[in-house]
């Protein structure tokens, strides 16, 4: 934890270039007191909000009463350290989606950042802390939970046609459910038949064509010998 004394602090001509996204609240967890000063330093300085902890069960604590969408963590922690921290999170029911910042070091070996991925990490910092890294972090942080609550909004209410099955957008649009959902996820759609409309809409149908078509081969001869 004291490598982090090395860290670079990011100058303050270098803000507004790092600024091409809204601002968010962080929870930061760190027992180390300089390390999380330098950590607190780099988000003020990238226009973040910092919730402070000084480790993973003050964190949960804090998390709780002021909820958060980032977390960025540090590993080795008392009382309950990052990866105990994650898992917890990540078992909280109901809740919206955390994306998970876990700090490491330089010798991280790659079982324990398969660990730390199984606990549910989303993304990793290295020590000494460099803030082009941070803001990349949470460049990405911020595009993810954009989709995650896109798609909990799309799960929550869609205003969908009761004849045609239309959905109508943000714009007042009404257009296919598979257009709507592929422009905001990106998700493509084959399409089938599942067993049921099967058995209530297709086996009908067949039936029907196949009467028409024997009523009609009745008639035929009939007609014949009329004219």
């Amino acid at each position: 934890m004291r490598n982090a004394l090395a860290a670079r602090p990011p100058s303050r001509t270098l803000a507004p270039a790092f600024l091409p996204f809204p601002p968010v609240k962080i929870l930061i967890a760190e027992d180390d007191l300089v390390a999380r000063a330098v950590l607190r330093q780099a988000l003020h300085r990238l226009g973040h909000e910092v919730v402070e902890a000084g480790d993973g069960q003050e964190a949960l604590r804090l998390l709780e009463a002021d909820p958060v969408r980032v977390v960025v963590s540090d590993w080795m922690m008392p009382e309950l350290d990052g990866l105990g921290l994650c898992r917890a999170i990540r078992g909280r029911v109901g809740a919206d989606y955390v994306y998970f910042i876990l700090l490491t070091g330089r010798d991280a070996t790659e079982e324990n950042q398969r660990e730390a991925i199984e606990a549910g990490v989303d993304d990793f910092l290295s020590k000494p802390l460099d803030v082009q890294e941070i803001w990349m972090r949470l460049r990405v942080a911020e595009r993810i939970l954009r989709f995650a609550t896109q798609v909990s909004q799309l799960e929550a209410f869609l205003p969908i046609c009761g004849y045609c099955k239309k959905v109508r957008d943000d714009q007042n649009y009404w257009q296919q459910i598979e257009g709507y959902i592929n422009a905001r996820t990106g998700t493509d759609f084959s399409h089938s038949i599942c067993p049921d409309c099967y058995r209530q809409v297709v086996v009908p149908e067949l039936a029907k064509l196949r009467s028409a078509a024997a009523t009609a081969k009745k008639t035929k001869p009939h007609a014949e010998r009329t004219n």
